[in-house]
């Protein structure tokens, strides 16, 4: 504008951008398995929306498909298989979403919104898990209109993950639950939360045998912990770190504070992506205990983040979170989701 020095920080670390994005805030997103060629990208939507795109390899993207539920979308994951997508929705629904035939269903009902939802796939069962703000995480096998199991929450669902035999679920209140899900699933340890906040978001990490073997954890206070589940000494291998607030993390003079809005591990490297309210992205190596990166500031919060099933693309949405209460809602804004090439930036500082 003529007059003004006006920059342009929506994009400020030049990523590609997906075209079509969602027309509200952007609240999960999730790449297609690797056992179907190429990547498909799912994003789910306040505008109640959950669409598709292909992700081509010179990084082009193509819209799909898309789908509605009838009240803001919270979670999205896919089946095994890649056949199916899985949507949690406000509308205490879940409906699973055939993307061949460009056919949705219901498969879950709550007596509240649906905040999580994951694919459960066991030697002897398969099943949709899906945890909602009516404290209970109920399992499907998408068959019947009645849930396989329900098991009870100490609270709310605010955030979940599962990789096999293991599930973890973080409510309301600081509520932290470890679950083992062979044969069937069941309760295995309710843990002390590490953090002193309202939790934000969780992820399974795994060891070097490709085992599921602990979890990290973001709160809303601009922090994350790293939680082993049977570590040799828990007093040393189990720690917190800052991120997500202004001005860095070692200093006496205030700060701003920022929520973790998403955590997601490399598939390869073991290195993990944290987005926050801040508008910024970072990359850290949990087990050197250091940062890999951090991006530049986006004029928007960070609101969710995933990798490809290779590990190659991470991809982040870049949306109004409302962290900051309605005042700061600008319905002119628009929301972005952006690709990121991944493959160097998230490798660990000293291969060993």
């Amino acid at each position: 504008m003529f007059g003004s020095a006006t920059t342009d920080n929506h994009n400020p670390m030049k990523d590609i951008e997906v075209t079509s994005s969602p027309d509200d805030s952007i609240g999960c997103l999730s790449f297609s398995p690797p056992t179907l060629p190429g990547n498909f990208l799912i994003a789910g939507s306040w505008a109640n929306d959950v669409r598709c795109w292909e992700v081509q390899d010179s990084g082009q993207t193509i819209p799909k498909a898309q789908q509605m539920h009838t009240g803001p979308v919270l979670d999205v994951c896919w089946s095994d298989d890649g056949s199916k997508v899985f949507t949690a929705s406000c509308d205490k629904t879940a409906k699973m979403w055939d993307l061949s035939s460009n056919q949705t269903i219901q498969i879950a009902q709550h007596d509240a919104p649906v905040k999580t939802i994951h694919w459960i796939k066991a030697p002897n069962y398969s099943c949709v898990m899906t945890g909602s703000w009516d404290k209970t995480l109920k399992f499907w096998d998408t068959r019947s209109s009645n849930p396989m199991m329900v098991l009870q929450l100490p609270e709310r669902c605010y955030c979940a993950d599962v990789i096999y035999p293991m599930a973890v679920v973080a409510t309301a209140e600081r509520g932290l639950i470890v679950y083992q899900l062979e044969n069937q699933p069941s309760e295995f340890r309710r843990i002390e939360s590490p953090l002193k906040h309202q939790h934000r978001c969780v992820a399974i990490f795994k060891d070097k045998q490709n085992k599921p073997t602990g979890f990290a954890l973001g709160s809303i206070e601009g922090r994350v912990a790293i939680h082993y589940i049977n570590p040799p000494n828990p007093a040393k291998d189990n720690f917190t770190f800052k991120c997500h607030r202004s001005n860095g993390t070692n200093t006496s003079a205030p700060q701003d504070i920022y929520a973790v809005n998403g955590i997601a591990f490399h598939p390869v490297h073991g290195t993990l992506a944290t987005v926050g309210s801040d508008g910024r992205f970072s990359f850290w190596d949990k087990d050197a205990r250091t940062k890999l990166k951090t991006s530049e500031q986006l004029d928007q919060p960070i609101s969710a983040c995933c990798f490809n099933h290779n590990g190659n693309i991470f991809a982040y949405a870049s949306s109004y979170d409302w962290s900051k209460g309605h005042e700061f809602y600008n319905p002119q804004k628009k929301n972005y989701i952006f690709l990121r090439n991944a493959a160097e930036e998230l490798k660990p500082r000293n291969k060993k």
